[in-house]
């Protein structure tokens, strides 16, 4: 199950005359993040606010084809978040328009949900930082922490932070329920600036974290856990269309592939071996890699991908 935001990346494109043209593509981090488990054959379902607009209309169609279950999403008459993108040095930067929109306005209903029956709640991104999509999340989170493995990613957005101090506290909250932490060299340095890596690993897993994750773009992706230790994994060499929903297909297919090896719930997760989280690690870099390859999220189906559990 992924929670948060869903709404239309606006990707850059050139057209016939080879001027600046922009593409409207389905995503938002935590619907990329249902989309990718789900097309690598997970039972997967979304949660948040879509809107009933075109747009809203689009994300609802874009996921039903991916094979996304949407029946505890909220639909609702607020228009669709919008973000329009522009790749400069490599890394996508990101204008949104966010007030008033159906994942800004969406609710949880208490108990509504039956956990036990969800193996892992991820959450992040922009939903977090406003304080009603940061309540509600807590409060889905309250629900589920019994039975279900969290998963974390920040997937800082600057631009939307009106509050560094507050949001970085925010962060932390969240991070300390969290099982499962992953997160981009550049949200790292958001958020802990120039600290070393293995330093503040080890203050979150010391914190109760089973495992934090640090993806490097083309230089690969670390991670550290308790009884694997430290791993390393490198990034497949491919021609790069963009990186949009890269890390969201990173971590799509960390999830889907610690479900395959049986070690996402919660105690099977830090009773993972370094070899298997080895194994996992490299095929989530595998998965973004071809993701890379085709402009906008679009996270590979499980036919696009081979590897040997």
């Amino acid at each position: 199950m992924s929670c948060g935001d869903a709404l239309i990346d606006f990707v850059p494109t050139r057209n016939a005359e080879g001027r600046e043209a922009v593409m409207p593509a389905v995503g938002g981090s935590c619907l990329n993040v249902a989309i990718g488990m789900a097309r690598l054959g997970a039972p997967t379902v979304f949660v948040g606010g879509i809107s009933t607009d075109l747009f809203g209309r689009m994300i609802a169609d874009h996921a039903a084809a991916s094979n996304v279950e949407l029946s505890f999403a909220t639909r609702s008459d607020h228009q669709t978040t919008l973000a329009f993108v522009r790749i400069v040095a490599g890394e996508s930067h990101y204008a949104f328009y966010d007030a008033e929109t159906a994942t800004r306005n969406w609710t949880y209903r208490r108990g509504s949900i039956p956990f036990d029956k969800v193996e892992v709640l991820h959450v992040g991104s922009t939903t977090l930082v406003n304080d009603q999509g940061a309540a509600e999340t807590k409060a889905l989170i309250a629900d589920a922490r019994a039975s279900s493995t969290i998963s974390f990613d920040p997937n800082c957005r600057p631009n939307l932070v009106k509050d560094k101090p507050a949001y970085l506290a925010r962060m932390a909250e969240f991070g300390g329920h969290a099982d499962l932490i992953k997160m981009s060299d550049v949200d790292f340095a958001y958020l802990f600036g120039e600290e070393p890596y293995a330093q503040r690993a080890s203050a979150l897993l010391g914190q109760g974290t089973s495992l934090v994750v640090i993806t490097r773009g083309n230089n690969g992706a670390m991670a550290w856990h308790a009884k694997a230790g430290h791993v390393e994994v490198t990034a497949p060499k491919v021609e790069v269309a963009d990186t949009i929903g890269a890390g969201d297909s990173f971590q799509a297919a960390l999830l889907f592939a610690l479900h395959k090896q049986g070690r996402l719930a919660r105690q099977q997760l830090k009773d993972i071996g370094a070899d298997e989280l080895r194994r996992a690690l490299s095929f989530a870099a595998n998965c973004a890699g071809l993701t890379c390859t085709r402009p906008g999220a679009d996270p590979p189906w499980s036919h696009e991908i081979t590897w040997s559990w």
